[in-house]
């Protein structure tokens, strides 16, 4: 059984590692698509930022498994902008260069801290992977239980998530499996539907 734990701090090699394990599990998604050098530079930012972090899952010390968290969701993307724009910006260049539009969609993905306007303190669940070649082993759920059991229900309201409402059923059935309810429905700016999901405890 993988081990689920909490990094404390991860070295190059670890960041490495999560970064790779994102593009096996996500090759056709948009981070994906703006290399490695950028989802490095984006997982070394939970661990670099206060209220973030990401909780692993290990067997036999390979990475099988991550999540990506944060407690001040809106703080941390603009902690992002301000620490590491110019670094973001060099590491999607070539991408943008093939890609034009990624240009507008990285703005926007940046711009989500403004739009997140919720009265109450969350936490959001940022990102969730898991090793295609384990997948429906439950090391997803042991990861969503062990970030259940971290968080101070006294403090953050609820834990909250978005995914694709479209195409995406497996995810959406795992969330509610374990235990999320689905809070709305809307489109981005490019027209993807999404589902955000929240879980309180009780």
């Amino acid at each position: 059984m993988p081990e689920i734990r909490e990094l404390q701090k991860a070295s190059i090699d670890c960041i490495k590692s999560i970064a790779e394990l994102h593009k096996k599990a996500f090759p056709t998604f948009f981070l994906t698509q703006l290399g490695t050098p950028f989802l490095r530079t984006l997982y070394s930012g939970y661990m670099g930022d206060k209220d973030s972090g990401i909780i692993v899952a290990e067997d036999n010390g390979k990475l099988v498994g991550f999540i990506a968290y944060s407690n001040d969701y809106p703080m941390f993307y603009k902690g992002l902008i301000k620490h590491h724009l110019i670094k973001f910006a060099f590491c999607s260049l070539g991408a943008a260069i093939r890609h034009p539009s990624f240009i507008m969609r990285l703005f926007g993905a940046f711009k989500k801290s403004d739009s997140v306007v919720k009265t109450e303190r969350y936490v959001e669940l940022s990102s969730i992977c898991v090793d295609p070649e384990i997948e429906s082993k439950g090391v997803g759920s042991q990861m969503i239980d062990y970030l259940k059991s971290i968080v101070d229900f006294t403090t953050y309201a609820y834990i909250n998530l978005e995914t694709d409402a479209e195409g995406n059923d497996v995810v959406n059935k795992f969330y509610i499996k374990n235990g999320f309810k689905l809070e709305r429905e809307f489109t981005t700016a490019e027209g993807r539907r999404m589902n955000e999901y929240r879980y309180a405890k009780g």
